[in-house]
């Protein structure tokens, strides 16, 4: 990790992916975010994937660098006292994340009543306050429909496997804190910061122009496969069964791809009985059925060894399709070769690779990568050290089992 963000400390309420993301990626530059879960966890401490003692690896892995407290907040006793933590004095204090509803003692104003300057970021499913998971927004938005192969509708929905809109709504999350913090410490006016994970997906739609193709053309986009919408990229299968994917985006990629398949007359003589040029992105995106065609031989007849040996030596654009359990044993990128990575100790579960944060502030060193907290860890410490209890006043809150450490 790296401490940019020393000092500033964020209280986190939440649970499943996007706000604890958010509150991840803050920690991991050096925040000091404290989680407060239930006592014996919340309603995703013990979610999939999990080890054969049933600890979630899920669970460890979107709270790393993160403080945790564990506290009964059911009850009148512990609400007090995290109400006491969200509001805690301090220039760099007083933010609030959360996924949980905005009512009752967690509401903005009653808060606020505790802290003027109070800067709570509240995270729902839709702009109405409703629930919602990344799946049913992704239906929401259409991707399912524009996923695989084949005709829109004409074939069943595909879900993406990967959680993009909670994940992009977790860097939005981060954003909004630090812009409202900004903006406090200009005019030290702390305020309500409102983000539904629908909004985030409706956004992207608009901002990447389905929206506008949709309103100004009046069509619906075809599910393609594994092509490149617009331009060209196709994935073909090596004389070994190993599979790779290359693009031809910019012109330099194109060219490497025409040159180190050795196809330039056959893709002349295409473009000019199409009455295409390839020059341009969408006239490859109009041949691209043809192009494979002229391309495949080339891989088909070639090892991936040889293929990935010469696409690079042309400077083609081009990955291989493996597993992520092929990722993780053979990818020098996903590797302690790589800065990002790290081997780290996790209490109860064991010894694996952890990433730092993907930002990398050159006029900073690079510390350890920071574990995940056992859930209630940090009870005592922050109890003392942040809330400035007492030691009797803290063994009065454990044996009346308003909160509890760590096992």
């Amino acid at each position: 990790m790296q401490s940019i963000l020393s000092g500033f400390r964020v209280v986190e309420g939440s649970a499943f992916v996007a706000a604890p993301s958010g509150g991840m990626t803050l920690a991991q530059l050096g925040a000091d975010v404290i989680r407060f879960d239930p006592i014996g966890g919340g309603i995703d401490y013990n979610r999939w994937p999990v080890t054969a003692d049933q600890k979630s690896l899920y669970w460890h892995s979107l709270n790393k660098g993160k403080r945790s407290i564990a506290v009964d907040f059911r009850r009148p006793e512990g609400q007090e006292l995290l109400t006491r933590l969200i509001a805690a004095p301090g220039e760099d204090a007083g933010m609030f994340l959360t996924n949980f509803p905005a009512k009752g003692w967690l509401s903005y104003d009653r808060l606020k009543a505790y802290r003027d300057d109070l800067i709570y970021l509240n995270l729902t499913g839709d702009r109405n306050g409703g629930s919602a998971l990344d799946y049913t927004v992704n239906c929401k938005v259409g991707f399912p429909f524009i996923t695989g192969v084949g005709k829109s509708k004409s074939i069943p929905p595909l879900n993406n496997p990967m959680p993009a809109w909670d994940v992009i709504t977790g860097q939005q999350i981060a954003l909004g804190l630090l812009a409202a913090e900004r903006h406090r410490l200009k005019t030290g006016n702390g305020q309500l910061v409102k983000i539904a994970l629908a909004d985030v997906a409706l956004a992207t739609l608009g901002n990447l122009g389905y929206i506008a193709e949709a309103m100004i053309n009046g069509t619906e986009r075809d599910a393609i496969g594994n092509d490149i919408y617009g331009t060209y990229g196709h994935d073909f299968a090596c004389q070994d069964g190993e599979r790779v994917m290359v693009v031809g985006v910019s012109p330099n990629q194109w060219r490497a791809l025409v040159e180190v398949t050795g196809t330039a007359t056959e893709i002349n003589e295409l473009q000019t009985r199409m009455g295409l040029d390839f020059s341009k992105e969408g006239d490859r995106y109009q041949g691209r059925e043809q192009i494979t065609e002229i391309f495949q031989p080339w891989f088909a007849q070639r090892p991936f060894s040889q293929v990935a040996s010469e696409l690079d030596n042309a400077g083609a654009c081009w990955g291989k399709y493996q597993t992520i359990k092929e990722t993780v044993e053979s990818d020098i990128d996903c590797s302690t070769d790589n800065p990002l990575f790290q081997m780290v100790e996790q209490p109860g579960i064991g010894e694996y690779l952890m990433p730092d944060h993907p930002l990398n502030f050159t006029s900073l060193e690079r510390e350890p990568v920071r574990r995940a907290p056992k859930l209630g860890e940090h009870t005592e410490e922050i109890l003392a050290d942040t809330l400035g209890l007492s030691a009797p006043e803290i063994a009065k809150l454990f044996d009346q089992k308003v909160v509890a450490g760590s096992d």
